[in-house]
């Protein structure tokens, strides 16, 4: 091997060694209980802020209203209990997002990051059965966060990087001293070996923690345990039938005999605290099988299986409904959504009468059927109704939706609409205030209320949470220069606004300084 070659067999190594490192910018710690000394907290959150700054800009990124409301119905229990058992100290506690996201992808899998995010895709939410299969996979992925097992991993990552750097240089120094290529070989491949070995060996400790304290959580938070070993029953039948690349959540998290078999054993242990809604799972799984694949071969489908003929009146028959109307409404045949829509809230008022959430998501599909129409032929207080007492996120954006499609289509109380709409999302971004929707719906709403400062403001702060420091810099300045030229501007909104302003520019120079460093 010439020396030329060497130095750049060398030098890709050093890279593949280093490369974890630079992209994280920060001083990763020796693998220990304890990993704050090098990667503290504040360092572990601004990293995941930078991944889901990429990660929202991929359009497979999924923030739906109404699946995101289910999903964090499960999710925030559960923080809760690792906050009570004492798994989560309060200074993380507060500073990570605890935020949960879809991805449309029909893969069954769901991800971790730094700074308490967890990925699900849509894949995951149509395969399991129950709240509780679910609840033992979010379980599971908050156990990665608060044992903090993905900056351990980071860390084990560097020390094997550079043992397995060593053999290569010790394969390549030979290669340079011998004929015998193979013995060269034979030097560096044992060194990968010995670095995967140690890395898998790592991995499964880390599934095993993370199954265990997963279950405990499940358990405090009113999940059954049982859930846990119905999903392993799944994921392992899955495994055997299906080679293909649609399980990834077994490449990242491999299914052992031990894993199963302690699952099931404690299955029986921990009864349920609260029933789980079966009916608004069932609902949620064919939201998720529609939103995962729009093409109109799967949304036909979908459409057929919803037509008369299916014997049952239980969940599935109803799930099969709510996704033959959103399916119709996403090929734009809104009649035969609307009229798909209604046989589903006829069968849930008949047979789930006391299932209050499920009633809730269907009226919810049924106006978000006549949003989607833009031409509404009824009144808007009368599609409104249904959802009049229901403060929830998912209601809060779709009325104003309805209100905007209404005001556009003319409707006398729709202004009145919008500005009630207007009011309550100020409300829900004091408290909420990464909340990118909410804010893309406020600067909607006060932009047809004639509102432009706000508006801009409001726009600023989309910018803000979606991690466009520099375009939040840019909508501030746009709005400070509107309210200085505009005599009767609100002062607390100017105050804000240049409060706000000052922040986002001091976090522009602070985002300069790491990529400089």
């Amino acid at each position: 091997m010439r020396p030329g070659t060497l130095a750049l067999a060398l030098a890709a190594a050093l890279a593949t060694a280093e490369a974890p490192v630079a992209r994280a910018q920060v001083n990763l710690p020796a693998l220990g209980d304890s990993v704050s000394e090098d990667l503290d907290i504040n360092a572990e959150n601004r990293l995941g802020e930078r991944i889901m700054m990429e990660i929202r800009q991929d359009p497979d990124y999924l923030d739906d209203p109404v699946l995101s409301d289910y999903i964090r119905s499960i999710w925030q229990p559960l923080v809760q209990a690792a906050q009570d058992a004492g798994y989560l100290e309060p200074d993380r506690a507060r500073l990570f997002a605890w935020e949960t996201f879809e991805v449309r992808e029909k893969s069954i899998n769901a991800f971790a990051l730094p700074g308490g995010h967890v990925g699900v895709h849509l894949g995951l939410i149509a395969m399991t059965g129950s709240s509780d299969e679910l609840a033992s996979v979010l379980g599971h992925e908050l156990t990665h966060v608060v044992q903090r097992h993905i900056a351990r991993s980071m860390a084990a990552q560097k020390r094997q990087s550079m043992l397995s750097m060593a053999g290569m240089v010790l394969g390549l120094i030979a290669a340079t001293h011998s004929r015998n290529v193979d013995a060269a070989n034979a030097v560096v491949m044992g060194s990968q070996a010995a670095a995967i070995q140690s890395q898998l060996n790592f991995s499964r400790e880390m599934e095993r923690e993370a199954d265990h304290i997963g279950l405990q959580l499940m358990e405090r938070a009113g999940f059954a345990s049982s859930g846990m070993a119905q999903m392993f029953q799944k994921l392992e039948a899955s495994s055997r039938l299906n080679d293909s690349n649609q399980y990834p959540y077994l490449r990242s998290h491999p299914l052992t005999i031990e894993r199963i078999s302690d699952a099931r054993l404690r299955m029986n242990d921990s009864p349920s605290h609260r029933p789980p809604s079966v009916a608004v799972h069932a609902l949620m799984q064919a939201r998720a099988r529609v939103l995962m694949d729009t093409g109109e071969m799967s949304l036909r489908r979908l459409q057929q299986q919803a037509q008369p003929g299916s014997p049952a009146i239980d969940t599935a028959r109803l799930g099969a409904l709510y996704a033959g109307a959103l399916a119709s409404m996403k090929l734009r045949e809104f009649e035969q959504a609307r009229r798909i829509a209604d046989n589903a809230l006829s069968l849930a008022r008949e047979h789930f009468a006391d299932e209050a959430a499920a009633v809730r998501d269907l009226n919810l599909l049924n106006l978000e059927i006549e949003v989607a129409m833009n031409r509404p032929d009824q009144p808007l207080a009368t599609a409104l109704a249904p959802l009049a007492k229901d403060d929830s996120r998912p209601v809060l954006l779709a009325r104003a939706d309805a209100a905007l499609a209404w005001q556009r289509a003319g409707d006398a109380a729709a202004p009145a609409e919008v500005r009630r709409a207007m009011e309550a999302l100020q409300t829900w971004v004091t408290e909420h205030k990464n909340d990118t929707l909410a804010w893309q719906a406020l600067s909607l709403c006060a932009e047809a209320q004639g509102l432009r400062l706000r508006s801009l403001r409001a726009a600023a702060e989309v910018a803000a949470t979606q991690g466009d420091t520099a375009g939040a810099v840019d909508r501030f300045r746009t709005a400070q220069r509107l309210a200085k030229q505009d005599p009767n501007a609100d002062y607390v909104e100017m105050a804000i606004i240049q409060s706000r302003l000052r922040e986002m520019e001091a976090e522009k120079r602070r985002e300069q300084d790491e990529d400089r460093n």
